[in-house]
């Protein structure tokens, strides 16, 4: 079976995502020299722009794995230049996200890529192409906090250090959402191929509701806080403590940031 898309230009790196990894580069950069005035700005665009970053990666690899699963249509829409706004729709894709780290601190998942799965044959390969989006904020997550489980924070200056603390917390919680077997989430696409067929004709109707469910629910206050415990438990295992994420988020949001987590605060 080939794999190769119709043009050369249907996988040739988009100027925007570049364009965006530029902006990473340069306002990482700032936050680890202290080269910017405002060291908070210097977090919060170095953050986003990372973040936005994981989000088209996170739908590459869904688009990538389906075009070597048989789906060929994956490069005619644009999938594989890695351009932020040919995902789904880039408001719920990329946008919202966005808008949910500002005012939550929490990785949301963004939209999906549309898969033709009549064109892919076997269920292993529906499950995998699923799980490669959330394993994308995995591998995320593990090269975030690298410097912490590894004990190699020496010489790491303190602002950019809080930052990739906030930056690992995003990308485990959108590992963790994407994974739950929710109607219209990754994980519910892993385990579909393997339920029976009047299993999936009644949840169905769900998937365009499934993000708006989970969020409903983490506004309960209990379910809320079992959720967070979990993630700080993870976290700290990783050598991240809740001082780093909070103090991230703080520092993240440069215009109204805790005293606490200013230097000598």
């Amino acid at each position: 079976m080939s794999t190769a898309t119709a043009r050369p230009s249907d996988r040739r790196i988009s100027p925007v995502f570049l364009g965006i990894v530029a902006v990473a580069a340069v306002t990482g950069w700032a936050a680890w020299t202290g080269f910017a005035e405002q060291p908070g700005l210097a977090v919060f665009l170095f953050v986003t722009a990372a973040w936005v970053v994981s989000l088209c990666l996170h739908e590459y690899a869904h688009a990538r794995t389906a075009l070597h699963s048989g789906d060929l249509s994956v490069g005619a829409k644009g999938y594989l230049t890695l351009n932020p706004v040919k995902y789904t729709h880039a408001l719920l894709s990329i946008v919202l996200p966005v808008l949910f780290v500002i005012m939550g601190g929490i990785g949301l998942p963004g939209g999906a890529v549309f898969i033709e799965r009549g064109r892919i044959r076997g269920r292993w390969r529906h499950s995998l192409i699923s799980a490669a989006g959330p394993l994308t904020n995995v591998l995320f997550a593990v090269v975030c906090t690298a410097p912490f489980w590894l004990d190699a924070l020496d010489g790491v200056p303190r602002d950019f250090r809080l930052a990739l603390a906030f930056l690992a917390l995003l990308q485990v919680t959108a590992a963790i959402l994407n994974f739950l077997p929710v109607p219209g989430l990754d994980g519910y696409g892993v385990i579909e191929p393997w339920l029976s067929y009047n299993v999936r004709r009644q949840v169905e109707p769900l998937a365009p509701f499934g993000l708006l469910i989970v969020f409903a629910l983490l506004w309960i206050p209990a379910l809320n806080g079992v959720f967070f415990d979990a993630i700080d438990a993870l976290l700290r295992g990783l050598g991240i403590g809740e001082v780093d994420t909070y103090c991230g988020f703080e520092l993240y949001r440069f215009w109204q940031t805790d005293p606490l987590c200013t230097p000598g605060g």
